[in-house]
């Protein structure tokens, strides 16, 4: 069997940015341990497959190693190829393990329907993951339902020039997500850290977005954002905060497409 399978740089205008991840469409689903060692393969971050149901489709998402329950990035990527198949008609709705996302063109980008996660203080967690970098944050915040902790630092510069200890970070109990306020039109900036997840920087991520925009909205009383991740290939997202909802809108642009026989 041959697979027709897609890169894509998501939440990005050009190539060679962004984050890159990989799709492949499916008529109906294959085995788990197939997907993981495709997924495996084609080594990206994250991997989607996507299948149609009814009238929606089913996606999943693949890290090299495990299947993760919501991934922004490449959830943009698989509604980049279906609008390029000519297989998209106005808005689309992905069945998940997060429920129904929706996905609908905004102008020359797409938007991400998805749910958005609280965060709280967690002082004690401080220590632990101050260790894993040569700049301490000035505050320590959890995501619970999103599995990871939140580290705030004073100044965007702080963020961009942090250099991890992978080591450290992969014992830590959950993933990290570092941010400060940002500069010229930036609301914040943000990087992310999964190596638990077998990721050791994810270059844009847009599932992460739903818990910063619940957390800079209570710092910046406001619900729109222009934010910014900083990792080298670096990616830009706008978001809007509706109710228990964010909005998470970007480019896509497409790089490689080939076939993998499995």
């Amino acid at each position: 069997m041959q697979l027709d399978v897609y890169q894509i740089d998501a939440f990005s205008d050009r190539p060679f940015a962004g984050n890159p991840a990989g799709v492949v469409p499916l008529k109906s689903w294959l085995p788990d341990a197939t997907l993981q060692s495709i997924a495996a393969e084609i080594n990206q971050a994250e991997t989607a497959f996507f299948a149609p149901e009814g009238d929606h489709y089913r996606i999943r998402w693949f890290t090299p190693t495990t299947e993760v329950k919501l991934c922004g990035h490449a959830t943009l990527a698989s509604a980049h190829v279906l609008h390029s198949l000519g297989q998209a008609n106005g808005k689309l709705v992905f069945d998940s393990l997060s429920g129904p996302l929706s996905v609908t063109k905004s102008g020359d980008k797409l938007e991400l329907d998805f749910p958005r996660h609280d965060v709280r203080p967690q002082p004690e967690a401080l220590a632990k993951v101050a260790a894993c970098f040569d700049v301490k944050p000035v505050e320590m915040h959890v995501a619970e339902s999103y599995d990871a902790y939140l580290a705030l630092y004073e100044k965007a510069a702080d963020v961009a020039r942090l250099v991890p200890d992978f080591a450290r970070l992969n014992q830590v109990d959950r993933t990290v997500l570092v941010t400060a306020r940002g500069e010229n039109g930036i609301d914040f900036v943000s990087r992310y850290f999964a190596p638990t997840a077998g990721i050791p920087e994810d270059p844009v991520t847009g599932s992460t977005h739903c818990v910063l925009a619940t957390f800079w909205s209570r710092l910046l009383n406001k619900n729109t954002f222009h934010a910014r991740q900083v990792s080298k290939r670096s990616g830009d997202l706008w978001l809007k905060l509706e109710g228990d909802r964010v909005k998470i809108a970007g480019f896509a642009t497409a790089v490689m497409k080939g076939q993998i026989t499995v």
